[in-house]
């Protein structure tokens, strides 16, 4: 009996030949089109009163050579032509590049977008989920016909409906941080992955695995800093899987118990590594806020505000998450600078909550609705109500039904649920709004891929046996 090869069939016929490369082509220039077009659909201008402006118009002052300034007092406590922190330093530095190259044109911010996150979100949603999933789902997803297969299914699906997501599509057009932000931070954890599964099998990580970490997590912080507090949780998380790893190692090779908590010096120091490579993204801004400021800011100056204008009584019990809280009157002494003004409306913040511990607790418990909104509202635009609908909503469904059938390996997606608890109770305890929630709707996709094809191989298999003849 012969073994047909890799490259024949039995017959000896040349094998199906695998698409997975050009399907995966084909997602992401669907992904790039539908990010161009609602970028030509927002035009050459932004709205007021939105980051969208806030951005441009910071963009456009580097760009003209005045540094991070804006021409005249800026929300939240920015005066005229002062040096600011507030805004992610990366993202304005990009757009104002391209203003530099096209001119203060939004709508060339918006196309590079559009083709970058077009590309990017798709390609590291595949990559996640080919290091989430097990070989065995892979395989059992696998599509095969006599002319061709697709080894990668489930992943292409998991990336298909990346390209598509309706709220995914929109942000990737707007002159904002979050498709980039989204794009840096599902590749962090693709490469936590990487080296939580070389510490499990005993093996010792690549420096490819924490020296990608630490870029992609820098490059997130310098998005939006609200991850740093991510960061710490997932290095602990680390740790603690190479101290398991360790145990378990010592434990089943019979040395005695004084020996069976050995040191993890390998992987403490390449996550050491890993953060000193984040600090290296951060520290010239924290040099650059020193020398401006006089005083210690170590990246941006927007963390004390959203804390004080979260927690502040104009919300009650109820938060309304478009409200400004108007910036108190009574510090003593009154703040001079950005770096100052955030550390006074942090304790502010924290002083409000340590005040009205119920009334916190309520705030919070209704920032629950906002984050995981699911529904049109008034506050909304058509554009955005449709949005809504068309990605969250419509794949809810899918994606609780994809963590129902995880449960059975629940343990090689435990960083996967880590993230998603977290970072959205960090969200919920302080500023909630539904963009803050679409980094965990990426995450969450994959399981939408899982519960999907699950679905979609029943009722294959449920057509196969209706269409058997019956046996006498």
């Amino acid at each position: 009996m012969t073994t047909p090869s890799s490259n024949s069939t039995a017959a000896g016929q040349p094998a199906p030949r695998d698409l997975t490369p050009w399907l995966l082509a084909g997602i992401l220039l669907l992904s790039v089109l539908l990010r161009v077009g609602v970028a030509l659909y927002l035009g050459d201008t932004t709205p007021p009163g939105k980051d969208e402006t806030s951005y441009s118009t910071l963009a456009a002052r580097v760009a003209d050579g005045y540094g991070f300034s804006f021409p005249v007092a800026w929300y939240p406590f920015a005066p005229a032509g002062a040096p600011t922190a507030h805004w992610s330093f990366l993202y304005t530095g990009f757009a104002a590049a391209v203003y530099a190259l096209a001119g203060p044109h939004p709508l060339a911010v918006r196309l590079l977008s559009a083709l970058l996150t077009g590309i990017f979100l798709p390609l590291v949603i595949y990559f996640l989920a080919r290091r989430a999933f097990p070989p065995r789902l892979l395989s059992a997803f696998a599509i095969r016909r006599s002319s061709f297969t697709v080894y990668q299914s489930l992943p292409l699906l998991a990336a298909f409906l990346a390209a598509i997501y309706a709220y995914f599509v929109l942000y990737g057009a707007m002159v904002q941080t979050e498709g980039l932000f989204i794009v840096t931070l599902i590749w962090s954890i693709e490469r936590a992955l990487a080296l939580e599964q070389t510490v499990r099998r005993g093996q010792t990580p690549r420096w490819t695995e924490w020296l990608g970490l630490g870029v992609a997590l820098g490059m997130a912080a310098l998005l939006r800093q609200s991850i740093l507090p991510w960061v710490v949780v997932l290095f602990l998380w680390l740790l603690w899987r190479a101290i398991q790893a360790q145990r378990a190692t010592v434990a089943g090779s019979g040395f005695p118990a004084f020996l069976r908590f050995p040191p993890f010096s390998s992987t403490l120091l390449r996550l050491v590594l890993a953060g000193l490579v984040i600090l290296v993204f951060i520290a010239p801004f924290t040099l650059r806020n020193f020398r401006v400021y006089g005083d210690f800011l170590l990246l941006n100056s927007n963390a004390g505000y959203a804390m004080y204008s979260a927690q502040h009584p104009l919300h009650g019990s109820s938060f309304q998450e478009y409200a400004a809280a108007p910036l108190p009157t009574d510090l003593n002494p009154q703040p001079q600078n950005e770096a100052q003004w955030d550390r006074a409306l942090m304790a502010r913040g924290i002083q409000f909550i340590v005040d009205e511990p119920g009334r916190y607790l309520l705030l919070s418990l209704s920032r629950v609705a906002d984050y995981f909104e699911a529904w049109p509202t008034r506050d909304s635009s058509l554009l955005f109500n449709l949005g809504r609908l068309l990605s969250f909503t419509l794949f809810l469904p899918f994606m609780v039904y994809g963590l129902w059938l995880s449960r059975a390996d629940w343990r090689r997606y435990t960083m996967l649920y880590l993230f998603i608890g977290f970072y959205s109770i960090l969200h919920i305890m302080t500023w909630a709004m539904t963009r803050y929630r679409l980094p965990v709707d990426a995450v969450l996709l994959l399981f939408a891929a899982l519960g999907i094809a699950a679905l979609a191989r029943w009722l294959t298999d449920r057509r196969r046996r209706v269409g058997q003849p019956a046996r006498s």
